[in-house]
């Protein structure tokens, strides 16, 4: 199970917020053989501990946490190899993923950084994590031979609501006892709602159960497997309101 997890997040709520974006592309474009291009996608999930990763519990118990490069060493080769080889066959099918690659190495060097100086717990490093990956909601549609500018909306949903799930995880977990952690996170869900809303009213009922999570499970004493499943039962609404209002 250990070396299990060095290769992809031990937490629900990491599956959900990697596979949202992917997924509502797709449902809100036209699915096609190409629905969400690996090549970005490959290279940046071993290095990007999201922050319901193994990155964000298990350390914690650790008074040495492994070193991170010697960590990270084996599933980054083995994804960039992957990277390497089924990269250039989809490019030369069809060229434009590379735009969204170069797109995404930005954020992947800051992911990359904080995880060699063993700091993917870090708030800003888990911020980062979350743009790449609800740029997927932009490359999908155009991926089933839409334009772009169809996912520009919905990925600003998503990412308005994964950007708040950074902070959330942190007062379940490692920032639990920080009420200025608390107050922060619910101050940003209330935001993130009258954004939401902004971009269309129906969005404003998966952002208010968010809202309402944030004020009132931190505290509670979750386990994180509990915190997790959450994660996920959120995700679900969001998925299928993004699906109805843009698809």
């Amino acid at each position: 199970m250990s070396t299990l997890r060095r290769w992809i997040p031990n937490q629900h709520g990491a599956w959900a917020m990697l596979a949202v974006p992917s997924l509502a592309g797709v449902l809100v474009g036209s699915p096609s053989w190409l629905p969400t291009p690996p090549l970005p996608r490959a290279v940046a999930r071993p290095l990007r501990r999201l922050p319901h990763g193994a990155a964000d519990t298990a350390p914690a118990r650790l008074p040495h946490p492994p070193r991170a490069a010697a960590r990270h060493r084996r599933p980054a080769l083995v994804f960039t190899a992957a990277a390497l080889a089924l990269g250039p066959p989809l490019l030369l099918a069809a060229p434009w993923p590379a735009l969204a690659a170069a797109a995404a190495a930005p954020f992947l060097a800051v992911n990359v950084l904080h995880a060699r100086r063993n700091r993917e717990r870090a708030l800003a490093n888990g911020l980062v994590a979350v743009v790449p990956a609800r740029g997927m909601l932009l490359v999908a549609p155009r991926a089933g031979g839409g334009a772009p500018a169809g996912g520009l909306a919905p990925a600003l949903a998503c990412l308005l609501s994964s950007a708040g799930t950074v902070p959330y995880v942190k007062t379940m977990i490692r920032e639990r006892n920080s009420e200025a952690y608390r107050r922060g996170s619910v101050a940003y869900r209330a935001a993130a709602l009258a954004a939401a809303a902004l971009l269309d009213p129906w969005l404003a009922a998966p952002f208010a159960l968010r809202l309402a999570r944030a004020a009132v499970l931190p505290g509670r004493g979750l386990r994180v497997p509990v915190v997790g499943a959450v994660e996920v039962g959120c995700s679900l609404p969001l998925l299928g309101f993004l699906t109805g209002v843009y698809g």
